[in-house]
């Protein structure tokens, strides 16, 4: 019998999101969530990159990441487990982090497409208002 929980991630090759940022996001998420426990084992980075089919150094880069946000403890020879909740600080700056990564890859293709930065600024109010909008209509 099999011990280890599964760990259930879904990773979206066309969301622009780097897949990185897909994985932090997505454990962090289970942790809050309750659904990873702390002194949960995760599988190994080999492992993890092979289900997930991706580069070992994109799960590697995720995993260190995590590590350095308190999310996770990777002991050598031990391997790699949820720890205690993160404090405050430490959930906000993942927050950040995650916020950051996701406008600099929307700026970097508008810019690359050769939007303005006031189209770019429009278009971001406008997604704003509209998703609002969206919200407020599934709640009534």
């Amino acid at each position: 019998m099999n011990d280890k929980p599964i760990l259930s991630l879904r990773l979206d090759f066309h969301s622009g999101l780097p897949i990185y940022i897909q994985i932090m996001n997505q454990i962090e998420q289970q942790v809050s969530g309750g659904v990873l426990k702390a002194d949960t084992q995760l599988p190994t980075v080999r492992a993890l990159a092979a289900e997930l089919r991706v580069n070992f150094n994109t799960v590697a880069r995720a995993y260190r990441l995590l590590d350095e946000a308190g999310v996770i403890s990777t002991q050598q020879g031990r391997g790699t487990y949820i720890i205690e909740k993160p404090p405050p600080e430490v959930e906000k700056k993942l927050r950040s982090q995650t916020l950051e990564a996701l406008a600099r890859q929307y700026i970097g293709e508008a810019k690359r497409l050769k939007f303005s930065d006031a189209e770019i600024s429009q278009m971001m109010k406008a997604q704003l208002k509209s998703w609002e909008e969206t919200q407020e209509t599934n709640l009534e």
